[in-house]
Order: structure tokens, then C-alpha cells, then sequence
């Protein structure tokens, strides 16, 4: 006599391919959206020879806008994965648990698809608190974790596409005559809709309130419900958040004392303060943007990047190399595309909100360009480098 398999039994209603489907879709929608925003910020910080020329430089809010949106899709979705694995975790105890070749090669893509989203959303979250507990470089692994989602997930729906269509849409339930009885199936039918649709507005509710209390820093006229957010834009000195300050740089007074900025080129020029303010000064109202979901705008003035270029004997700009005087951390060189550099808008800052900068905000001079990755707004800039 065989040996009796002890497996749990899931009498809840709502483990169903129609509440799969329908939660299904919106975590679909929102790792969409995760998805196309986290490539646009990737080739934004990381271009590739072929877009460097041509990155766009307008709208001066657009990295501003993708980058909120790509944190708040991927907040958004974590109840929906939840919910999701919810409705479905009790096809982990299916027996026996591989039927065919098929079978097996379907559950090894849901497997990938389920741990790299997990992994994936999770890195995200400590990533907006900029608390890195793994030893691996977190862009590279988060954009590796990205293909493998959406690869895993385009398997997923080609084998479940059946299934999926068969309940994409609601299904009928006869409605009951006024005054008779229901039978035994209507009723459970009825009550098995009415089960799925609280399901499916406490799921909403949740979403909606992780996104409400978490947008607003990012999306300004949320601002005042900015409970669960890690970041509040209007904290920091002069009314911008820091997420790098002078000390974590390692930029100390000696190495601002006697500052000056070099600028290479065929007419290769040093400036002191003194000099680099007595230029003509311009003043622009650009936001600074964050991989990390926040943004804030803010007056700046400084002196052109295209006025500095020129006297330099480059009047069309070029591609340069931005070098800091930061001793640690990352982003203490940057490369700044030729979009960038003959754009009027692009300045080397020497003034915030009509101060001068602040240790914290890079002074002396710092970058600040429209639609640029925060990161890439190097601050204590000494010297621009031409590069061919």
C-alpha cells in the first residue's frame, strides 16, 4: 500500500485563473512602465556611442518625470506582486510537481520570473534609501535583473496565453429573477464575484496609498503627504535635499583653498573664483533629479558651459570629461555629451537660489544641466577635459 501524500488543502475561492489574470495585468502594466523608464535612465547615465550624440536635452524635466514615474511604478508594484503571489502559490504544491518536459521548462521560467522580480523590487527599495547591503555593483545587477523579468515574463505569457485570454474578461453570472431562489451555482458564483471584487479594491486601496504617501517626492503638488518616502525635497541646505555631503567626499577646505578651474582645449585656460564670476553670469530654473525617486527645482547661476568652451576655441562645444575634486565615492568623473555642453541651459553653477553654493552643493562650482541624471550634476568641479 502506498504511502498517503500529505499536501495542504486551499478551500479560499479566490485562488483562481480569474483573479490571477486580473491582478496579473495591472503588476503587468506597472512593470511596463518600471521597465521602459529604468532603460531610459540607464542609457541617460550610461549612453552608448551611437545615442551620446543625440541624447535629448528638452524637456529639461524629462529625467525628472521618467525617473519618478520608474519609482513609483516600482513601488506600486510590490502589493501587486504580493496579491499576485497570493492567488497562485498554491500550484506550489501541486503533485506530482513536473508532468512533462513542457511543464518543467514553464515552472523554471515562473521560477525565474518570481525571484528575479522579488530580488529586483527589493534592491529598488533599499536603493531609494541609498542602503547598499550587497558587496556587487547595484546598477549593473539591477539592469541585468530587468532583461531577465522581462524575458521570463514574455515566456510566462506565451505558455499562459490560453488561459489568460479564456479569463481576461469577466465572466457572465445569470442574474437571479426578483423574488426566486438562486441555485446552488448561481449563488456560488455570485459570491465568489463579490469575494474577488473586495480582493481586488483592497489590492487598489494598497496601491493607491503606498503611491500617495511615497510620490510627493517626486510629484510636487503631493508633497504635503509625503509620509512614507525616504526622501522630503524640501529638507536640505538651501531648500535642496544632499545626497553626498563635502565630508562623505572627502572635499575638505585645504582642497578649496587656492581653487581653480582648467579647462583644456586648443586654447587650454585656468580661472580663479574671482575671474569665473567676473564672466557674464547666467541664471536658469532646472530641477535636480535622482536615481534615487526624488527631485526638486531650483534656481542656479553660473557661467555657461558653451562661453567656457569658446574661449577655449570650441565655439560648437564638445565632449568632455567633468572631473571632481571628491576623493571618495562614485561619480567623481563624469563624461558630458556634446547635446549638453552647447546647450544654453547647461552651466557650471556657482549660486543656488541666490546664494552662493553651499560645501554640500559643490562649492565652488558645480554642473547642473537640463534632463541629466542627478549623479551626473558632478559637484566641486576643477577641470573639464576636451575628449576627441
Amino acid at each position: 500500500m502506498g504511502i498517503p501524500q500529505l499536501r495542504p488543502r486551499f478551500r479560499g475561492r479566490l485562488h483562481d485563473p480569474r483573479t490571477a489574470t486580473v491582478i496579473g495585468r495591472l503588476l503587468g502594466l506597472a512593470i511596463l512602465i518600471c521597465f521602459v523608464t529604468g532603460v531610459i535612465s540607464h542609457y541617460l547615465q550610461e549612453p552608448p556611442s551611437w545615442l551620446s550624440a543625440h541624447l535629448p536635452t528638452r524637456p529639461s524635466w524629462g529625467y525628472r518625470f521618467s525617473q519618478g514615474l520608474h519609482v513609483i511604478s516600482g513601488i506600486a508594484a510590490v502589493p501587486l506582486l504580493l496579491a499576485k503571489l497570493w492567488t497562485v502559490y498554491p500550484r506550489l504544491f501541486v503533485w506530482p510537481p513536473l508532468t512533462s518536459p513542457a511543464h518543467a521548462a514553464e515552472r523554471l521560467s515562473i521560477a525565474a520570473l518570481v525571484s528575479a522580480t522579488l530580488l529586483e523590487l527589493f534592491m529598488g527599495l533599499l536603493n531609494t534609501v541609498q542602503w547598499y547591503v550587497w558587496p556587487f555593483s547595484f546598477r549593473q545587477v539591477h539592469w541585468a535583473l530587468a532583461w531577465v523579468i522581462v524575458g521570463s515574463l514574455f515566456v510566462h505569457l506565451a505558455v499562459k496565453a490560453p488561459l489568460i485570454a479564456e479569463h481576461w474578461r469577466r465572466p457572465a453570472v445569470d442574474p437571479v429573477p426578483l423574488g426566486a431562489d438562486a441555485s446552488p451555482a448561481v449563488s456560488d458564483a455570485l459570491a465568489e464575484d463579490l469575494d474577488r471584487r473586495s480582493l481586488l479594491r483592497g489590492v487598489t486601496m494598497a496601491v493607491g496609498a503606498v503611491t500617495l504617501f511615497t510620490a510627493g517626492q517626486s510629484v510636487t503638488p503631493l508633497a504635503d503627504v509625503d509620509l512614507l518616502a525616504p526622501r522630503d525635497p524640501e529638507i536640505g541646505p538651501q531648500g535642496l535635499p544632499v545626497n553626498r555631503t563635502a565630508r562623505a567626499a572627502g572635499v575638505t577646505a585645504d582642497l578649496v583653498d587656492g581653487w581653480q578651474l582648467h579647462v583644456d582645449g586648443p586654447q587650454a585656460y585656468s580661472l580663479t573664483l574671482d575671474e569665473l564670476k567676473a564672466m557674464p553670469q547666467h541664471r536658469v530654473e532646472l530641477p535636480i533629479a535622482c536615481v534615487e525617486g526624488w527631485s526638486k527645482s531650483a534656481h542656479w547661476e553660473g557661467v555657461r558651459i558653451k562661453d567656457l568652451l569658446a574661449r577655449a576655441g570650441l565655439p560648437d562645444g564638445a565632449r568632455l570629461r567633468v572631473v571632481s575634486l571628491q576623493r571618495r565615492g562614485g561619480y567623481g568623473v563624469t563624461v558630458m555629451d556634446l547635446p549638453y555642453t552647447r546647450d544654453d541651459l547647461t552651466l557650471l553653477a556657482l549660486r543656488l537660489n541666490d546664494e552662493v553654493l553651499a560645501p554640500d552643493h559643490g562649492y565652488p562650482a558645480r554642473i547642473i544641466a537640463p534632463n541629466r541624471p542627478g549623479a551626473l550634476q558632478t559637484k566641486w568641479v576643477t577641470k573639464l577635459e576636451v575628449l576627441a
